[in-house]
């Protein structure tokens, strides 16, 4: 895995949300730094708190104008799912062929209970209006994503 890091011109996409409407990073830089949050799949206990944490502080990340936009490899409907179920405020993207984890240098290899398999770790991007990384989150417990985020954009 070759991860981006602080600095780094972060890659445009263009992908599709729960709704079925395309998301661009290009579009959601207009509006102010996008945080960009890379989680392994849908409906699952550690990725629900992440989201949940992100959607009770929506308000807070849109005083500071920042567009969070989470990504993973699962496929729109189940996106769609998701969101409704627990009430997402905010823009999941669809990445089934992994082409963007890959370009952030999220997808490689993981371990869980002896087996070994490729997958997405779970890594947070704050990107900058200017297109480049301006911060990588790597460290955090995921009922405290939200926390670490916006300790950093305030400080």
């Amino acid at each position: 895995m070759n991860t981006l890091q602080q600095g780094d011109v972060a890659p445009n996409f263009s992908l599709q949300n729960q709704h079925g409407d395309t998301v661009s990073l290009t579009d959601s830089l207009k509006n102010g730094p996008v945080l960009v949050y890379f989680y392994p799949k849908a409906l699952t206990p550690g990725c629900t708190v992440q989201a949940c944490g992100l959607r009770d502080s929506k308000s807070e990340l849109d005083n500071l104008t920042v567009t969070v936009l989470g990504i993973s490899p699962d496929p729109v409907a189940k996106l769609g799912r998701f969101a409704d179920k627990h009430e997402l405020n905010f823009s999941l993207l669809s990445d089934e062929d992994h082409a963007i984890a890959d370009a952030f240098g999220v997808w490689g290899e993981k371990k869980f209970m002896g087996k070994i398999y490729d997958g997405i770790h779970r890594l947070s991007f704050l990107i900058g209006q200017d297109g480049k990384v301006a911060h990588v989150f790597n460290k955090f417990k995921t009922k405290e994503h939200h926390d670490v985020v916006l300790n950093h954009i305030k400080s």
